[in-house]
């Protein structure tokens, strides 16, 4: 048993970045699966670690006693400072600010576009698959958070408006542009070794080639595809991917492939409902 547990949804987005990190530094730690569809974050065993009921979430026990950390980026800066293991944060302060750029610019910027296309045709219809209409309108309402309960019923119900699609689809565009940009001045997306910004990036942009195929492909962004394919060559990336459970883990296979065309961004939505399907 570590003195480290983890709690996780899949490996990838938010639940991916602690998981990557922890990963690569060489810590080991316990892996407590939070089911997101099942709505486990929103349960009283959850709640007692983390009142907010987002996942991920750490425990580190401590000779100090018990720290319960939350926010994946928060954490992986932990998991960098706290533990030995190769350094994912450089000492040059300009690389520094340029990797908490970066990872701000993602959190804020990209990751909410991203996320809202990921609820609108992946979580929320297979949430309501699951539980049927009755009763999960009771779940959404025993959700703590104002906001996440307003989140969850725009997902379930499907009620992202046209305007806000559009805006999130104009995001992920102009984001997909600056990080190509930014790659093709170095190997790694904000200093000259791997680090953090590379996790967070990763666990965000694995799938742009799936799913938005008409923007990240080997034709228009080959620095992005470059960068991806290297990340997913890593040891730590396969080993933390194995702790996937749904056939969204399957999504980073598509790195497998050598060349990626550019393909019609109905393709990109149509992988999407797919993933669904097999959910």
């Amino acid at each position: 048993m570590s003195d480290i547990t983890l709690y996780h949804w899949e490996p990838n987005a938010n639940s991916g970045k602690p998981m990557l990190a922890l990963m690569e530094k060489g810590v080991a730690f316990d892996s407590h699966y939070i089911d997101m569809l099942n709505f486990d974050q929103h349960k009283p065993e959850y709640l007692a670690i983390n009142p907010q009921g987002t996942i991920p979430a750490m425990t580190h026990d401590t000779p100090a006693g018990r720290r319960v950390l939350v926010e994946s980026t928060a954490i992986m800066e932990y998991v960098n400072e706290a533990f030995d293991g190769p350094a994912l944060m450089p000492d040059n302060a300009a690389d520094r600010w340029r990797i908490r750029w970066w990872m701000k610019f993602m959190d804020q910027w990209l990751a909410p576009s991203f996320s809202m296309f990921g609820w609108k045709y992946f979580v929320g219809p297979n949430a309501l698959k699951a539980h049927g209409e009755a009763k999960i309108r009771a779940q959404i309402e025993a959700i703590p958070l104002p906001e996440r309960r307003t989140a969850w019923n725009k997902a379930v119900f499907g009620l992202f408006s046209d305007a806000e699609m559009a805006e999130s689809g104009r995001r992920i565009a102009v984001g997909i542009q600056m990080l190509e940009a930014e790659l093709a001045k170095r190997e790694w997306l904000a200093s000259d070794t791997y680090s953090l910004a590379d996790v967070n990036g990763f666990n965000l942009a694995y799938a742009m080639p799936l799913s938005q195929p008409h923007l990240a492909n080997d034709e228009l962004t080959p620095n992005i595809m470059r960068w991806l394919r290297a990340i997913y060559r890593r040891p730590a990336t396969r080993a933390c991917w194995k702790l996937g459970r749904t056939p969204m883990a399957s999504r980073v296979e598509i790195l497998e492939t050598d060349y990626i065309a550019q393909k019609a961004e109905s393709e990109g939505l149509y992988q999407l409902g797919q993933l669904g399907e097999k959910a």
